[in-house]
């Protein structure tokens, strides 16, 4: 049976719930749809219960180097969208880590306070035939680009 996935989560271990809580709510315009004391926080865009959840991590855990690589969100809008974005997490003082053109769109990645990494993704092929094609053709590229923010 092939399996459709009709919308996607992340569930993050997180040194301290609320704190990393504030930083979603500035820095990605998220908002608080439950939580559980000071164990968890659920985060949300604002169309479905949660997108995102903060939960906090066992103590001692320290960031390590399997896991989670990324997450990719997905954004609505054009280049001037994406760069707009860009100039907001400079603006935020976020860690950007890189600007990418992955053949079938372009990429900001960004660290959260505990390291986790995101990315803001563009679709720029939006045939989806057509963007498998380009994508296994050039080997799923993920090349660094110049993107010039946009401050507001």
């Amino acid at each position: 049976m092939k399996v459709k996935v009709n919308r996607t989560h992340i569930a993050l271990f997180v040194t301290d719930p609320e704190t990393s809580a504030a930083w979603y709510e500035d820095v990605l315009q998220m908002e608080r749809m439950a939580c559980n004391g000071n164990d968890w926080i659920m985060m949300g865009f604002g169309e479905k219960h949660h997108d995102i959840a903060l939960i906090k991590a066992p103590a001692g855990s320290a960031q390590g180097t399997l896991g989670l690589q990324h997450y990719g969100l997905e954004i609505d809008g054009d280049e001037t969208t994406l760069r707009t974005l860009y100039g907001m997490l400079l603006t935020k003082k976020v860690n950007v880590v890189k600007t990418t053109d992955h053949e079938i769109g372009r990429g900001v990645y960004f660290t959260d306070p505990d390291g986790n990494r995101l990315e803001f993704f563009l679709e720029t092929e939006h045939d989806d035939e057509l963007a498998k094609q380009r994508f296994k053709a050039t080997n799923a590229p993920s090349r660094e680009i110049v993107l010039e923010p946009i401050f507001e």
